[in-house]
């Protein structure tokens, strides 16, 4: 597959922390023709190497100091140490576009603020696609077709970088939308942290006495308490207090359960669940 008309095609594009996010970055700009070299960079070269060997990468460097030079840079780590490598990947040079995959934004845009050198343009990016799977062995290059990226420049972010920026995500099949960093912390808290903590939650009411009874429903619900765990403690830490407010909002909502039950208020039950089941299936239409 060619690089889609009207989309960038770099010469080339170095992706840190391969995983499965940055393995499918990878290996979707292979597929497209997007680069002439993806590079992976990361600290364990053997791993590296195997995903090299697997097609997934052009060339592999332990860090910055080993690469001559990249258009792009896509930072794939865990997101307390994306500002970090940010700073890294700056000795590059002003003609380097650095963006990332963290889905906790503020916390790194307040990081970076002021710090990096003149021409050096950082914009942030989250693509809303995964999975509870790690390592770059599942990685997909359909993986962000027809999901959405939601890029969070920070106010000094020049408007020509972010818009290199969104025209890469959507080179992948993405689709784009602007938010400032603390309107996307605060709707992602919702939508995805405490859902996380909440299906970790759930998981802890299973023991040896009920294990053999867990549905495909119960499956589904706590799929993704599977995920990393190191991974995600810093993004609850680098999202801290919009996980606090809406923790405190599902709390509300769990005990309004509870009372109705306890007060054996039928309708009211009643009323709670139908006005769930038509949110949800509105979110689907």
């Amino acid at each position: 597959m060619s690089a889609p008309p009207g989309h960038p095609r770099f010469d080339a594009i170095a992706v840190v922390g391969v995983g499965l996010i940055g393995g499918s970055i990878a290996a979707a700009v292979r597929q497209r023709g997007l680069a002439r070299r993806v590079i992976g960079v990361g600290r364990n070269l053997q791993r590296l190497e195997a995903a090299r060997q697997a097609g997934i990468l052009d060339e592999v460097a332990g860090d910055f100091g080993q690469v001559q030079s990249a258009d792009l840079v896509v930072v794939c780590t865990p997101v307390d140490r994306i500002a970090e490598v940010v700073r890294e990947a700056a000795q590059l040079g002003p003609q380097t576009l650095i963006t990332d995959a963290g889905s906790v934004k503020a916390c790194i845009i307040d990081a970076l603020a002021g710090t990096l050198p003149a021409g050096v343009n950082f914009v942030g990016a989250h693509p809303m696609a995964g999975s509870e799977k790690t390592g770059w062995e599942h990685a997909r290059a359909d993986l962000f077709v027809r999901r959405l990226c939601v890029l969070t420049p920070g106010e000094a972010a020049p408007e020509d970088a972010v818009a290199a920026t969104e025209q890469f995500w959507q080179s992948l099949g993405m689709r784009t939308q602007r938010m400032s960093p603390a309107d996307h912390d605060r709707a992602v808290a919702a939508s995805s942290h405490v859902p996380h903590v909440a299906a970790a939650a759930l998981v802890s009411l299973i023991d040896e006495s009920n294990a053999a009874l867990v549905s495909t429903g119960f499956g589904d619900v706590t799929r993704i308490a599977a995920g990393d765990p190191g991974l995600w403690l810093a993004i609850l830490q680098g999202n801290r207090a919009a996980v606090l407010a809406e923790l405190d909002r599902l709390i509300d909502q769990l005990t309004a359960y509870r009372q109705a039950l306890e007060a054996d208020e039928a309708q009211t039950l009643l009323q709670m669940l139908e006005a769930a089941r038509e949110r949800r299936i509105g979110l689907e239409r």
